[in-house]
């Protein structure tokens, strides 16, 4: 599985297709974010920007490949670990973006509440904003899963799908990723952390389940 996730992280590095999503992140969070907010609400914002962003980079997994070179890997390792390579190179990449934001805004944020006055600390408001990005990150992984090949053929159903999905999951007050958020937030409120490790395990297991149904799928790529 190492050496087909860094083959599929090599063609998505050297193919470009990673930069639109990248742009989108950087824009949402240039358009969101100011310098000198307090720091839990900034964090709120990296984290939720993260999951439009790792539901593209899924699209961009799958499709990061030839169909030659794609039936070539199939042949080679099988289709449910190419599948797999796929959805933990997106996971990995969106990761990655969700600690760059992360370490940006801990740079420029007030490490106070949103009062102002209550002190916040850093390295536990670092702990938790990651842990919220990494829910965005897997519950976005999820929705690019369920909204590309091979369970969701159709570009002019995939992507209007994936982004009025994305929209509900980060309004529903039943998501895990509107939970992760909202800790980080009301947190700020309060002047204290709240880690949202409910969330990221609900999470977890959604991304798991939903990948889990795209390698069994018999249906090709």
């Amino acid at each position: 599985m190492l050496a087909l996730v860094r083959y599929r992280l090599a063609l998505v590095l050297h193919s470009h297709r990673w930069l639109p999503p990248l742009l989108l992140y950087a824009m949402l969070l240039v358009v969101g974010v100011r310098a000198g907010e307090p720091v839990l609400d900034a964090l709120g914002l990296v984290a939720a920007a993260l999951l439009p962003t790792a539901a593209w980079l899924v699209r961009v997994g799958v499709a990061a490949e030839p169909p030659a070179a794609r039936a070539c890997a199939v042949a080679a390792a099988g289709r449910a670990r190419v599948r797999l390579a796929a959805v933990l190179t997106a996971l990995t990449t969106s990761a990655a973006f969700g600690v760059a934001g992360t370490v940006a805004v801990l740079l420029i944020s007030d490490e106070h509440g949103a009062d102002r006055r209550s002190p916040i600390p850093l390295g536990q408001a670092a702990a938790a904003g990651l842990l919220a990005m990494l829910t965005c990150a897997l519950l976005g992984t999820a929705l690019g899963v369920l909204c590309n090949r091979p369970l969701l053929r159709s570009p002019a159903w995939s992507i209007p799908v994936t982004a009025l999905a994305a929209i509900a999951l980060l309004a529903g007050g039943a998501s895990p990723a509107n939970a992760a958020v909202s800790t980080l937030i009301d947190g700020s409120q309060r002047g204290a952390v709240d880690w949202p490790l409910l969330p990221v395990g609900c999470a977890a297991l959604v991304a798991a389940a939903t990948t889990t149904l795209s390698c069994a799928t018999p249906r090709p790529d």
